[in-house]
């Protein structure tokens, strides 16, 4: 990657009127302030429909964008609204928090108005989005699916042709008028989007994607491609330990399911449940699936951060009974096989970053080495008094994305107040911060500023802080906290908050070390 700074924030915490961010001016303003500032990079979380928890990494596709990020005014420029119905999508109950459950109702109530009045040219590129991509026919078919059985999962589907998936009963779902809808949307969705990346891009910034590793159960991915994944073999028999042992629906479903061990976030580990690959059969197709989603996901952004990058190498599986994620274990990836395919296919991996966090082993080390890929560093994981940990900027190589911290951290002001005193101590120190003010927040935060300043002079080739870390602003404002399930993926900011930001220092930071 060419060295430079960027700023990670989620699309759906951009300022405006509608009640979250869209694909809109406000998008293309905050490129403008970030060219202003002399970042190149704009790193943003997966554009995924929210699922289980909010969370953008628990979608029901792995293809489809988040119709809560479409911009209701480019929807009247295209005819299909007019004035009073875009006011009418505004929402001024809490400028700094989503409500998703309310926008998920009205936002689908106006994309059902405008469908209603695309004309027959319109529906005529709605079918051609669609011949050109299988993904939106299947997330077409299994969302008029999931309309007729009232939201269920594809299991509890009450016809056992569309639960299957047979070819007659899905081509059936594609002639009704609810099918176009939902195709209609994805289409939407995607031409807005890189007519708004092609003005982010002209004003020099590029934008940093966010692919998540797996799936969710009950996902459109999973019900046209069952054979991909490690499914139960029916009437799968599971032991209780006791009468009142509450078994997941899932567990009869799929045999294993994805998590991480215990770490520094979650004592418990964290039991994501996603189904598991089933790597043999893919090896088969030669990562036909995985292919086609990079090469999706490469539309959508300039350079592509895998998350949870070391199952390729080898991950956590977990039964599908188990209550937390301590009773999996570390099972093998595709390996390196995988990046020789994806490679033949693309040419290289030059716009791949690989999320490499969590437990370090010696075969992560060489198969990160072997990859050639840029891994993670994230500063707040340093300051061990007693360790020269490979989190401190001292020790970052060249070829990688260092971070003052992610979604999953907290804030840097809040880690500073909720840190161990002797690792705040560390910190403030080996950042050159001698005052006694190191709780002051704001944009003009020293303390933040000290660490902000560090993390810009490391040897890393590419330097990145949360928003909230340029606003300088605490815990109350952290978008994530891993292993919970409510009140995360909400956090929002005001135009005025990003007014406030000093744009001049971030531009002199960026010369200061040439970034």
């Amino acid at each position: 990657m060419e060295r430079g700074g960027g700023v990670l924030m989620h699309i759906a915490s951009l300022p405006g009127p509608f009640g979250i961010g869209v694909l809109g001016e406000e998008a293309i303003a905050f490129s403008r302030q970030l060219k202003e500032q002399g970042m190149k990079y704009w790193q943003v979380l997966p554009f995924s429909y929210p699922g289980s928890g909010d969370s953008p990494y628990q979608s029901f596709s792995a293809f489809a964008g988040n119709w809560l990020f479409i911009d209701p005014r480019r929807l009247m420029k295209r005819g299909l609204l007019n004035a009073g119905e875009v006011v009418a999508q505004e929402y001024n109950v809490n400028k700094w928090r989503i409500d998703y459950d309310y926008l998920r109702i009205e936002r689908e109530k106006m994309l059902r108005l405008a469908f209603s009045r695309a004309d027959d040219k319109l529906k005529s590129e709605v079918n051609a989005f669609l011949e050109e991509n299988k993904w939106a026919q299947d997330v077409a078919a299994y969302l008029c699916a999931q309309d007729k059985f009232y939201k269920k999962a594809w299991w509890q589907w009450d016809d056992e042709d569309l639960k299957n998936y047979k070819k007659s009963a899905v081509d059936a779902l594609k002639k009704e008028e609810n099918y176009l809808f939902h195709a209609f949307v994805q289409y939407i969705f995607m031409s807005d989007w890189q007519e708004i990346k092609a003005e982010i891009n002209n004003n020099g910034i590029k934008i940093i994607g966010d692919m998540p590793i797996y799936v969710s159960c009950d996902s459109a991915d999973v019900w046209a491609g069952r054979e991909m994944f490690k499914m139960a073999k029916p009437g799968r028999k599971i032991k209780k330990k006791d009468e009142d042992d509450e078994i997941p629906e899932t567990a009869y479903i799929f045999e294993k399911v994805a998590g991480v061990p215990p770490d520094y976030f979650c004592e418990d580990g964290q039991l994501w449940g996603n189904p598991i690959y089933d790597w043999d059969k893919h090896r088969k197709t030669d990562y036909e699936w995985w292919m086609t989603r990079i090469e999706e996901n490469y539309k959508l952004y300039d350079i592509l951060r895998i998350d949870h990058f070391r199952a390729f190498s080898s991950y956590w599986e977990i039964p599908s009974e188990s209550k937390t994620a301590r009773t999996g274990e570390w099972v093998k990836g595709p390996g390196l096989q995988f990046f020789d395919v994806l490679n033949k296919r693309f040419g290289d991996s030059s716009r791949l970053i690989a999320e490499d966090l969590g437990e370090k082993t010696p075969d992560l080390d060489a198969f990160m080495e072997a990859s050639g890929l840029p891994g993670m560093r994230v500063m707040q994981f340093g300051f061990n008094p007693w360790e020269d940990s490979g989190y401190l900027p001292h020790n970052f190589p060249k070829n990688c994305v260092a971070y003052t911290g992610t979604h999953d951290n907290n804030t840097m002001l809040g880690w500073l107040w909720e840190a161990p005193e002797n690792e705040r101590a560390e910190c403030l120190k080996y950042c050159g911060f001698e005052g006694n003010n190191w709780g002051d927040g704001g944009t003009r935060s020293a303390s933040i500023r000290a660490v902000i300043k560090t993390l810009w002079m490391s040897h890393a080739d590419c330097a990145i802080i949360p928003i909230q870390d340029q606003l300088g602003y605490g815990g109350d404002t952290r978008i994530n906290i891993p292993g919970t399930a409510t009140g995360n993926w909400q956090v929002r900011f005001s135009k005025e908050d990003l007014d406030g930001i000093d744009n001049e220092w971030f531009r002199e930071l960026n010369r200061l070390y040439r970034r």
